[in-house]
């Protein structure tokens, strides 16, 4: 069961952000205006109404100063100090050319990109919140945006075009396009679920994982599309997970977890998702376990270790055809569902992965206006 984070707000809460480090606290903004900053054990440290009360859309602490929190409202991005909520400490207006939808900053805090409803992504400079690049290819509106970790220059956008972009910022334009529509086309993977109407892949949540070479995106089709970049920054590979019944509104890599594939998703049917992607084959192709493997002498060991690889990969396909033959599941089979399932009830606003007094957690935003937590303990 979840344990309820309450008088907060009171409309209902669309974004979550958690600062760095086990002690940092938590921001939530709603619709209204209403920003709240709460403790990691649910307290409120204070609670603020923007004054032209326009829903809060996005919430991110910068990576490299905890002391500032970034706000999208309208088409602005409003700075705070959470440790004294008060008015905002900087504050770029126009930001946006049409209202923000989310707001990410790069590892080191000197850039925040915002996505706003015109499909447009621009860059900001911090400090100062000069625009310094417009990243223009989106056709309709820019939902989510994410930088890749360790790779400062590139950055990940998707929208309701069924768009993913990869940017190299030097140059300001695509490294790469992906369409999801014509990518599960391609597939052939327009079946219809039971109990879900047929919806286009229209992209809401994209997610990069920690070693950065892994994108995770949450769209209306209930799937989570999955990217995995190359050598040069190009795709190497693209498929998806059958996630949600219904559209899929979030879907969030974990950072504190055994491996950096983890991710949490959240959907309109109410349901919230914890996945193991480490041998998906978009992740992990050759299927290797993700550790790292002792180095073995070269020579004649090599060659009978090689042969010996050969016959087991054999006796293996064997094993494979028969239990298909028999009707056992397979080990990709079993490894392909949630490790953990949770019936939340309503639907998913945001999610936002934090360890809450040393237990891994999910922190949910819905339809309400309280937060519900969940431990990830019970894996």
């Amino acid at each position: 069961m979840g344990s309820l984070w309450s008088e907060g707000h009171s409309s209902s809460i669309l974004c979550v952000g958690a600062s760095p480090g086990p002690e940092g606290l938590i921001a939530s903004g709603a619709e209204g205006g209403e920003v709240t900053v709460w403790t990691r054990g649910g307290a409120v440290v204070g609670r603020l109404a923007l004054p032209g009360q326009e829903d809060v859309t996005s919430a991110a602490f910068s990576p490299a100063a905890s002391a500032h929190l970034y706000v999208s409202h309208g088409d602005a991005v409003s700075v705070f100090d959470p440790r004294s909520l008060k008015g905002p400490v900087e504050d770029f207006r126009g930001a946006g050319e049409e209202e923000i939808n989310a707001v990410a900053l790069n590892e080191t805090g000197s850039n925040v990109a915002v996505a706003d409803d015109s499909g447009v992504v621009r860059i900001l400079e911090i400090p100062g919140g000069k625009v310094c690049r417009s990243l223009r290819r989106h056709t309709n509106i820019c939902s989510s945006v994410a930088f890749r970790p360790h790779r400062p220059n590139n950055l990940v956008s998707v929208g309701l075009d069924m768009q993913v972009i990869l940017w190299g910022l030097q140059k300001t334009r695509p490294l790469w396009t992906l369409n999801l529509q014509d990518a599960a086309e391609e597939a052939g993977d327009q079946q219809q679920r039971p109990g879900q109407l047929f919806n286009p892949p229209l992209a809401h949540c994209v997610s990069v994982s920690g070693c950065g070479n892994v994108l995770g995106c949450a769209a209306e089709d209930g799937r989570v599309h999955l990217m995995r970049i190359g050598g040069g920054s190009k795709l190497e590979q693209q498929g998806a997970i059958k996630a949600h019944s219904q559209g899929a509104s979030q879907a969030h890599f974990i950072s504190f977890l055994s491996h950096p594939h983890w991710m949490v998703t959240g959907g309109n049917d109410g349901l919230v998702a914890l996945w193991d992607l480490s041998k998906h084959p978009v992740v992990n192709p050759e299927g290797k376990t993700q550790t790292t493997a002792p180095q073995r002498r070269k020579g004649k060991s090599g060659r009978r270790r090689r042969e010996q690889e050969k016959s087991k990969q054999k006796a293996d396909e064997e094993d494979e055809a028969a239990a298909k033959d028999q009707g056992t599941p397979t080990e990709e089979e079993t490894t392909s569902g949630p490790k953990l399932s949770i019936s939340h009830g309503d639907k998913v606003n945001w999610l936002c992965p934090a360890v809450l007094k040393g237990e891994p957690s999910v922190i949910v935003a819905d339809q309400s206006t309280n937060l519900t937590v969940y431990p990830l303990s019970q894996l």
